[in-house]
């Protein structure tokens, strides 16, 4: 009995994982390291058909076509737009041409899936909102990751039913000298403050070092501190989040561990100093390194293979919600928009 359960199971994943079908076209714009050691793999796991890959160079086109046969190498982002059997559009490019290649997508109809940042201001933020609108683009999904990741998922549900009382952020790396930290880097942390706790006002704000910041946030329901940082080291780089509510405090390190520590209290006692007894501490999500299974990776623990396989289903007709959409990104803008005219 137990053996058939078994089997019936391996059964139901792998029909599953077959059953996933595209009928669409897509096109990819961007072949950065980025790409392709994040996006490109979860597109080639779910067989999503890319059609196009646009670059900017003869060179390269020629090349991808080498690599993958089956898809048409291009520096023409007019030969993808003008292709009606393309219905979405990824666009992974530099943070300068983003803007420019995702206005020229909503203007063409298609269904936009855009990389962070997807501009480099509010104002043009408000411009790709407004073109959307007017050429009534099917799906427009950011690539903000984190809103995808397990343990993110997990504790927003959980603090729901919270009452907050504070929170405390930290995303350290080391020097960043070839970008902007603020859109490049910080956009992260910032983002993922505002899609967990709402809207932001910034009541304290130092700059201690160049592109190193402390902030103090208060959201409509609860106050928190960030460290935003390229002092550290790249090597031992640090995400971390805790949020202190009501009844418990939630860690959460890197993406891959998320736990609970319960208060033990009494009518406003603290029980632990009288019995000395050690808080109960519960494991809500933790990555496992034994099996190299696609859940126990780290391009699905971070959120990559979910925001791609949300926009796909989403241009498909699969699925209707969609977390990350250009609007949501509004308080984000508006949080590095203050921070930038601080630095």
């Amino acid at each position: 009995m137990i053996n058939q359960l078994i089997e019936r199971y391996k059964r139901f994943r792998t029909e599953q994982y077959l059953a996933l079908i595209y009928q669409y076209q897509y096109a990819f714009v961007g072949m950065g390291q980025h790409s392709l050691s994040n996006l490109y793999p979860v597109i080639r796991y779910l067989q999503i058909p890319i059609k196009y890959i646009c670059v900017t160079s003869e060179r390269k086109a020629q090349l991808i076509e080498k690599k993958f046969p089956w898809i048409k190498g291009t520096t023409s982002l007019d030969e993808i737009l003008n292709d009606d059997t393309i219905k979405g559009v990824f666009v992974s490019t530099s943070p300068a041409a983003q803007f420019s290649t995702a206005s020229r997508v909503l203007q063409s109809g298609k269904s936009l899936f855009v990389e962070k940042p997807p501009c480099l201001s509010l104002e043009q933020l408000h411009k790709l909102i407004e073109l959307r609108r007017l050429y009534h683009s099917q799906v427009v999904a950011v690539g903000m990751q984190k809103r995808y990741a397990p343990a993110i998922r997990i504790v927003q549900k959980r603090l729901k039913k919270e009452h907050l009382i504070s929170y405390d952020m930290h995303y350290l790396t080391g020097a960043y000298p070839e970008g902007n930290a603020l859109l490049d880097l910080y956009i992260h942390p910032l983002d993922l403050a505002c899609y967990l706790f709402g809207e932001a006002e910034i009541i304290a704000c130092q700059k201690v070092a160049p592109s190193s910041f402390l902030l103090m946030l208060k959201h409509p329901h609860v106050i928190g501190t960030i460290e935003l940082s390229t002092a550290y080291s790249w090597i031992s780089a640090k995400e971390s989040l805790k949020v202190c509510t009501n009844s418990g405090v939630y860690y959460l390190e890197q993406m891959e561990e998320l736990t609970y520590e319960s208060n033990s209290t009494f009518c406003g006692f603290p029980v632990e100093k009288i019995l000395r007894e050690y808080p109960s501490i519960e494991i809500l999500y933790r990555r496992n390194n034994f099996t190299p299974v696609l859940a126990n990776n780290q391009v699905y623990t971070h959120g990559y293979f979910d925001e791609i396989l949300s926009f796909a289903n989403a241009v498909e007709g699969q699925q209707k919600n969609n977390i990350s959409d250009l609007i949501s990104m509004t308080d984000t803008f508006e949080l590095l928009e203050e921070l930038s005219s601080v630095s």
